[in-house]
């Protein structure tokens, strides 16, 4: 059963709203601008919603038309405010100087004040109010700036956070102030009391599907005598303030949902609510002991928690909490696909880790109490999966999931590996990051394997090497003894045993002096090589830096097909488009650089030369990080891998000869089936983040054999099945969509 703690998002639609939209759709459909008998009961439905609403907003006078929502409230707030401006102005009037919006605002408020401002050619000065650690807005600041504002913006209660404003104390200051004064009332509605008249705010405008009613309707509030400039003119519909024929089915479901909150029963109290908060609160810090709070919870809504837990990356936790069938956030729902920092957090001071990692985690006043006890008991279980995978401390009797071969890290395309041996308790890192530094220590410490070595395959360019910092976290018991060299290679050593496998060097200086590529065997049996950036998937490793070897590149690479072949896995230092590895036979055919020095036609130096004038003015990365190869393939773009949803091929095909690869994380796999699609002989279980070790196995399938990845949500499925495909395996997919729209088993006719 899905558990949707995402209500500062969205909301379900209550029972009662829906029905009042059916209704309408079905019986009350007259348009409220006609005159005949089906039009009247419209309208009559239409001025009864409009009532419910100023009594439970409280505004006996002021205009209070409906909109399809928020943020065609606040796009009318603002050009009516800036409508205004703009006629003082040309009156002769120029005291408004600037306008100002909480720090902390949706983004939809100082995007409406940019895009009017311009449009307008007001060209005014757009200044962000800066806000405390506590979320509230700096009233000093506000109270020196105020005097020559001409639109003040501020919400009532943050979306992200759930920070109540502080709206008496901005109220004490607008009142000596000539701006006119907007509050997103959105978090607010049904929450709080906005006092709208005795606050002397002018603009409030509010969205339905915040608060139970369906998306694509919501209410502004504008004063009496504040200036007004339609957004949409035209039939003069909404007493000529916003023309366009009323969604009455959203209106007459968000009145339903006015009169609920008036009936005192559908919705919880407020200790009730502040129940449910103190109830997940300590089920988070059950589940991860080191959890933060990003906001007080004094000030802050008691239907929001937003939270971090140190050392666990945002999308680990929404992953693991979706595992869980617990739908949580990392922020705003218009910002979270673009996997930033929250600004909001920025903008509060917050350290930079914990504006990264935040998660939200929000209810609504209609949850029972019964849900509440069940995501409390999946967040405790989300805790206990991150100690079974050593991904939290964990107590000394924890039971831990098998340690794979390799893991691989990834931090902004650089590639951090971790080689571990299970039988003998033996490990060593590869390339180590400085932002993977914690993490790792915390599975040695967690496992209590012995740290044989931290290893880098050549002195890097873009970062310091963090191998003295893991060893450093790491306790000396955990460690193997002995010098290393500036690699970390230990002194004297022809090789470093891991059990049954064992490691040894190459050096193939040019990307640097020092690169090494290190070669995994299994008894007599080369398994693979890590090779740091002396090749990369579609391109080869920069050599213009002061510590580079251009003129030995050439040899290096002739020395790497000589000692591996072409078929051998190269495990690169970086991999900026997710390829995860790739072989000299296929970055021969892709990089024309590469195969002219394999096949003789390009000595050293014109190798070098050649590269030379790739490196010239490298841009940097996607991630704003320094490149460390160019781009030089020339391979067609990747084919479609995507598998359609349509239900009747994705269950021919998984009951038939494709291979089914679950490559979440173990810790989501512990928390949730994959639904119909687990189970048999032609399904396994292979994390991405242990792709490398299967992709052997895979590649030794016939080609016309069916690899169908699956994920969460079809993004890290379809990175597996393109690995897999520029590899050599043509016949590899990803499931559309992935476990989100993958529709529940049949059982009736399983």
């Amino acid at each position: 059963m899905e558990i949707y703690l995402d209500a500062n998002a969205t909301t379900p639609v209550l029972p009662q709203a829906r029905a009042a939209a059916m209704a309408v759709m079905a019986d009350a459909y007259g348009n409220p601008s006609s005159i005949h008998g089906s039009g009247l009961k419209a309208r009559a439905l239409l001025d009864e919603a409009r009532a419910v609403a100023r009594q439970v907003l409280d505004l006996p006078s002021g205009q209070l038309l409906f909109t399809s929502g928020a943020t065609e409230g606040i796009q009318t707030a603002v050009l009516s405010a800036l409508s205004a401006l703009r006629q003082r102005r040309d009156a002769g009037d120029s005291t408004a100087l600037q306008l100002l919006y909480g720090a902390t605002e949706h983004k939809a408020v100082p995007e409406a004040l940019q895009h009017w401002n311009t449009v307008l050619g007001l060209h005014l000065p757009i200044h962000a109010i800066p806000v405390g650690s506590d979320g509230r807005h700096d009233l000093d600041w506000l109270r020196a700036q105020a005097p020559i504002a001409g639109l003040v913006c501020t919400m009532a209660a943050n979306n992200e956070t759930g920070v109540v404003s502080d709206l008496d104390g901005i109220a004490a200051v607008m009142r000596s102030s000539p701006a006119l004064w907007l509050v997103d009332g959105v978090q607010a509605l049904g929450k709080l009391a906005l006092k709208a008249m005795e606050r002397g705010i002018d603009y409030a405008p509010f969205s339905g599907h915040k608060l139970y009613a369906p998306k694509g309707v919501g209410m502004l509030y504008v004063r009496e005598g504040a200036p007004f400039t339609p957004l949409l003119a035209g039939g003069g519909q909404e007493g000529a303030l916003r023309a366009g024929t009323e969604n009455m089915a959203g209106i007459a479901a968000l009145g339903a949902v006015l009169r609920a909150l008036q009936d005192g029963s559908t919705f919880a109290s407020p200790a009730t609510l502040a129940d449910h908060r103190q109830r997940l609160e300590s089920a988070l810090r059950d589940a991860f002991g080191a959890v933060v709070f990003n906001a007080p919870a004094a000030l802050c809504l008691p239907t929001t928690l937003n939270f971090a837990v140190p050392g666990l990356e945002s999308k680990l936790l929404l992953d693991l909490f979706d595992a869980a069938g617990l739908r949580v956030s990392g922020g705003s729902a218009c910002s979270a696909s673009k996997a930033q920092p929250s600004y909001v957090l920025q903008a509060m001071g917050l350290p930079a880790w914990q504006a990264a990692a935040a998660v939200r985690m929000s209810f609504g006043a209609a949850d029972a109490s019964a849900m509440i006890d069940e995501a409390c008991q999946r967040i405790r279980a989300c805790g206990a999966a991150l100690r079974t995978h050593c991904l939290v401390e964990a107590p000394e009797d924890t039971a831990h999931g098998a340690a794979p071969l390799l893991t691989r890290f990834v931090v902004d395309g650089a590639c951090c590996y971790l080689l571990a041996d299970a039988a003998s308790q033996r490990c060593v890192v590869v390339d180590p990051l400085p932002e993977l530094v914690e993490r790792l220590a915390q599975w040695l410490r967690c496992r209590g394997f012995t740290l044989a070595a931290v290893l880098d395959t050549h002195s890097h360019g873009d970062h310091a090497s963090s191998a003295a910092e893991l060893r450093a976290a790491v306790p000396a018991a955990l460690q193997a003894a002995g010098a290393v060299d500036a690699l970390g290679w230990p002194q004297g050593a022809m090789q470093i045993d891991l059990g049954a496998y064992r490691l040894s060097r190459l050096a193939l200086p040019g990307h640097t002096e020092d690169s090494t590529a290190y070669l995994l065997h299994q008894g007599a049996q080369l398994q693979l090589a890590l090779v740091g950036d002396t090749v990369l998937p579609g391109a080869l490793g920069r050599s213009d830096f002061a510590q580079s070897a251009p003129l030995a590149y050439a040899d290096s690479l002739r020395l790497l097909e000589a000692t591996v072949g072409p078929q051998t896995l190269l495990l690169p230092g970086h991999d900026y488009d997710n390829h995860f590895a790739c072989t000299l036979a296929v970055e021969s055919a892709a990089q024309p650089l590469l195969a002219g020095v394999l096949q003789g036609q390009l000595d050293a130096a014109a190798f070098a030369a050649a590269k030379a004038r790739l490196e010239q003015a490298m841009a940097p990365t996607a991630y704003l990080t320094m490149a460390c190869g160019a781009r030089v393939d020339a391979t067609a773009p990747t084919a479609c891998v995507e598998l359609p949803l349509a239900r009747a091929q994705a269950l021919q095909l998984a009951g038939g000869a494709a291979l089914l690869v679950d490559v979440r994380e173990p810790y989501e796999q512990q928390l949730g089936s994959a639904r119909g699609l687990e189970g048999g002989d032609l399904a396994q279980a292979v994390p991405l983040s242990g792709l490398l070790n299967a992709l052997p196995q895979w590649l030794a399938l016939a080609t016309d054999t069916p690899v169908v990845f699956y994920c969460r949500s079809g993004n890290r499925s379809a990175q597996a099945a393109r690995a897999l495909r520029r590899l050599g395996h043509p016949q590899a997919f990803s499931l559309a969509g992935g476990l989100a729209l993958w529709p529940e088993r049949d059982t009736a006719s399983a």
